[in-house]
């Protein structure tokens, strides 16, 4: 099996980084944070028109008719640009949103009772009793609470504590007391609530592993961006007349940061191309360890400059601990790879269930 990438596959990746060097650039990032990570909905029917959203839409559906690992490649770059808004949930709601695929509409992700983030900007709620809508959605959101989000670029909201039954063929939300934390449910609550939007998961089966390891893919774009920021202010700042990159401690940091990067991107690039549950759970094992321990890193590289709020290391760690925190847990992941040890189930799907031709990466990511 090849696994290098295609020139197809090369031109894709290098496509999307030019896109989003021209419509996000640091400027634009920072014009983003300023105004608390409201989305610019420009830029979302940017990503629309260039196909982020229905890069796997078959081709007479009015998408791209790509693969897993493709989508693998584009969410790598977003998670290099520090790209904000639910991209997991609209691209995996194109087709089942109407405007999703086109960037025209806004989804985000219900996963029981955790935060949802830009909930007052999305169009539709993925939740684990379909998408939220219309007069539904504007009772879920009614009744959630805004809280603070360690992401400057990720508003975040909790769902409503407390679902009940509201008039003929809808569902109305209660406010209720919260505990000061939040409590994250891993497992869909038991008892009539479950069906309740906002209890439930926001994916179920494939989907579910699928969300994961785009994830995983963002979180291992961030993890090559800091250690290519890392090893640029090494070269470039000097300590007692020498570049600071030249000192053994400040060479074993990096190098560190490139050692579980590469793994990590072997990983999910690999999981891409399997789409076994296992191998998705390992890659994000990986990518999210990568993603937070590269960041802490760079930040220690960067010095004291690092902490502060103008430079972009600490924006990548705080995304870094919000993903690692939401999706397929660290915690879910293991007991995943725990459940797996000792038994060889048959593979739950191959690429070729993601778009077609896509059995192998050569291309294959």
């Amino acid at each position: 099996m090849d696994f290098h990438l295609s020139d197809d596959q090369r031109a894709l990746r290098s496509g999307m980084r030019d896109l989003l060097g021209a419509v996000f650039d640091r400027d634009r990032m920072r014009a983003a944070v300023e105004r608390g990570g409201a989305l610019d909905r420009a830029l979302w029917r940017e990503l629309g028109a260039a196909g982020f959203f229905a890069l796997r839409l078959p081709e007479e559906d009015g998408g791209v008719g790509l693969g897993l690992p493709e989508a693998v490649l584009l969410f790598e770059e977003a998670g290099r640009a520090l790209l904000p808004g639910p991209l997991v949930a609209t691209h995996l709601a194109a087709g089942r949103v109407k405007g999703a695929a086109e960037g025209a509409a806004v989804v985000t992700a219900a996963d029981g009772d955790r935060p949802v983030a830009h909930l007052a900007e999305a169009d539709a709620v993925l939740a684990g009793g379909g998408p939220l809508d219309g007069e539904a959605l504007r009772a879920f959101v009614a009744a959630a609470r805004p809280v603070r989000s360690m992401d400057p670029l990720t508003p975040l909201h909790l769902p409503p504590p407390e679902p009940v039954a509201g008039g003929p063929g809808r569902v109305a939300f209660a406010p209720g007391r919260v505990a000061g934390r939040v409590a994250f449910a891993p497992e869909p609550v038991a008892g009539p609530a479950a069906s309740a939007p906002g209890r439930a998961p926001a994916y179920a089966g494939r989907l579910r592993y699928e969300a994961a390891l785009l994830s995983a893919a963002e979180q291992l774009g961030s993890a090559a961006r800091t250690t290519e920021m890392a090893v640029q202010h090494a070269r470039e700042r000097q300590q007692f007349g020498a570049p600071i990159g030249s000192f053994q401690a400040v060479k074993h940091l990096c190098a560190d940061m490139l050692a579980r990067t590469e793994p990590a991107r072997a990983a999910v690039y690999a999981a891409a191309v399997t789409g076994d549950p296992l191998e998705i759970a390992a890659a994000e094992l990986l990518a999210d360890e990568a993603a937070v321990r590269n960041a802490r890193d760079c930040l220690q590289i960067h010095g004291g400059m690092g902490f502060t709020w103008e430079a972009d290391v600490h924006l990548h760690l705080k995304r870094a601990w919000l993903r690692a925190a939401t999706g397929l847990t660290e915690a879910e992941a293991e007991e995943e790879l725990a459940a797996g040890l000792g038994a060889a189930p048959p593979r739950s799907g191959s690429s070729a269930a993601y778009g077609p031709g896509r059995s192998q990466a050569g291309g294959g990511a």
